[in-house]
């Protein structure tokens, strides 16, 4: 971990075995170059492979479950890190902030890839790791160095990464800025009970126009997105204030707490009040 708690990484490290069930408050990069198991994310299962690169966004619950097996052991990179590390690099590279910024926020089709061997992310993980334990660089300098190395290890992740997103990019693709509308009002109106008529007319557009540009860039419903941002913004309050599940539930929707925790549980397979003893 840096000094200003804004990143953690552990190089090559191994266990015979592993199981744990958790989430974290920043964006998590796991590289697996040994194992056999599965990961769970999100209610869905992947099987674990040698060479399996995962990218858990902040907050999204996972569970590892690597058996035991002779002569068999789980060896794998970890690189815990606070987004806002990254942003302040991003601002000269507008598509790799755009990628960035999806791969933070938006829909992943999957979280994992396979057969990483092939391609350079295991020498820059390397590379880092080179970096981050170099002694003698002052603070600035080094902070400076590790934030260059994690602009390349983005961008070849933006190249090497099909299928994390697979959705058109809603930036450059034609009716992009009308979906980047869409969200930016979902995202400051979320609070309140959703009505697509009140979206459709602040933009101009008609209701079948607006639910079909969201539908066709986005791959989900605008209410199953409402859904998740709402989540995500109740995982963000559990995991960093004390507030009751009560305040919690009318804060991100005016549910009631029985309704939450309902709806909590069967997008997260567990209470909120088990997220909040998960979170690390």
């Amino acid at each position: 971990m840096n000094g200003n708690d804004l990143l953690m990484y552990k190089y090559k490290y191994e266990d015979e075995e592993a199981h744990y069930f958790h989430a974290h408050r920043g964006i998590e990069l796991l590289y697996i170059y040994s194992g056999r198991g599965e990961i769970m994310a999100e209610s869905r299962t992947y099987p674990i492979r040698d060479h399996t690169l995962v990218w858990f966004q902040p907050y999204q619950l996972h569970r590892v479950a690597i058996p035991p097996a002779p002569g068999r052991s789980y060896v794998r990179t970890n690189l815990t890190f606070d987004p806002g590390f990254l942003e302040r690099f991003l601002s000269v590279f507008p598509s790799l902030d755009a990628f960035f910024r999806r791969m933070w926020k938006g829909h992943l089709q999957q979280p994992v890839l396979y057969d990483m061997q092939a391609t350079p992310i295991p020498g820059m993980l390397e590379e880092l790791n080179n970096s981050i334990h170099h002694a003698g660089h002052p603070a600035a300098v080094a902070a400076e160095n590790n934030g260059l190395l994690m602009l390349q290890l983005l961008r070849l992740l933006q190249i090497h990464g099909t299928g994390l997103l697979d959705e058109p990019d809603p930036v450059h693709s034609p009716g992009g800025s009308q979906m980047q509308r869409i969200t930016e009002w979902l995202d400051a109106h979320y609070k309140k009970p959703f009505r697509l008529d009140a979206l459709a007319g602040s933009l101009h557009l008609s209701p079948y126009h607006v639910s079909h540009v969201f539908k066709q860039f986005s791959g989900i419903t605008l209410s199953e997105y409402l859904m998740q941002l709402r989540i995500r913004e109740a995982c963000i309050l559990l995991a960093n204030t004390t507030r009751s599940v009560q305040e919690i539930a009318a804060e991100v929707g005016g549910y009631t707490p029985s309704y939450f925790s309902q709806m909590f549980k069967k997008h997260k397979g567990i209470s909120p009040e088990q997220y909040r003893k998960s979170i690390r």
